[in-house]
């Protein structure tokens, strides 16, 4: 057996390796590149069993290094991404090891493999999974607003954008509902506020209103093709305007 690790970090690339050496009996060939420019040399020289890769490289993302040359070979990625991103991974039935990852992680991926291997049907990257891992990767690099600074009376108060359940404009201001129900004001108007949070997870429903849909309780249906939302630990209901009501409902399904 002859494998290729593609891995930048010299730490990571000796965890691989004792890894590899507690998972089976005998020693594993085994190459090493750190990237894009001498793995493309190693594939185009020789044949692997399986390649453990890493996504970032010194030179750039291992995706374009499949995307230049064609290889039939297991894939077993070992990164530090969020889960959702390897959604696409497991959609293909590509195995991960997420960053920091134990020997079992390590062994479980590698059985993966083992069974995949015998029956032949293990899944191989194409155009459009590496477009789509792509996408998503520069999506998660995407950087949001993760906590606001809040003036109170008796000094500064931090409030993580994650426990920010509803957001009203108010003149130049905004009033910013916490996961408790506490109400905080915030010196920005509510078009800033808006361009710095994650659209995944907040959402303008009017004029003056961005709600967070993990604190959103329940949603009715209301005259003029509006919704009535109810947010948890705040009282009244808000409501989606009749132009944003469309997209509202798109937006909760994805």
């Amino acid at each position: 057996m002859k494998i290729l690790i593609l891995e930048d970090e010299i730490p990571a690339y000796q965890k691989l390796t004792k890894c590899l050496d507690a998972f089976f009996d005998v020693k594993i060939s085994q190459d090493w590149a750190r990237s894009i420019v001498d793995g493309k040399t190693l594939l185009a020289e020789n044949s692997y069993d399986f390649i453990l890769s890493d996504i970032q490289l010194l030179d750039g993302l291992s995706f374009d290094l499949f995307n230049a040359v064609k290889i039939e070979t297991p894939i077993i990625f070992c990164s530090a991404h969020d889960d959702y991103l390897f959604q696409a991974f497991n959609t293909n039935g590509i195995a991960y090891i997420l960053k920091p990852y134990s020997q079992n992680d390590f062994d479980k991926a590698i059985q993966k493999y083992q069974a995949l291997f015998k029956k032949g049907d293990y899944n191989t990257l194409n155009s459009s999974t590496i477009d789509a891992l792509k996408s998503a990767l520069q999506e998660e690099n995407t950087t949001y607003k993760k906590r606001f600074v809040i003036k109170k009376a008796k000094g500064i108060q931090l409030l993580n954008a994650i426990d920010i359940s509803l957001i009203t404009a108010s003149g130049d201001f905004c009033l910013v509902n916490d996961a408790e129900g506490k109400r905080h004001t915030i010196s920005q108007n509510l078009g800033t506020i808006h361009q710095q949070l994650n659209p995944k997870k907040f959402f303008k429903i009017n004029r003056s209103e961005i709600v967070n849909i993990d604190f959103i309780e329940n949603i009715e249906s209301h005259f003029k093709n509006r919704l009535l939302i109810s947010i948890k630990n705040h009282k009244e209901k808000v409501m989606t305007s009749s132009s944003t009501t469309s997209d509202f409902r798109k937006w909760l399904e994805n």
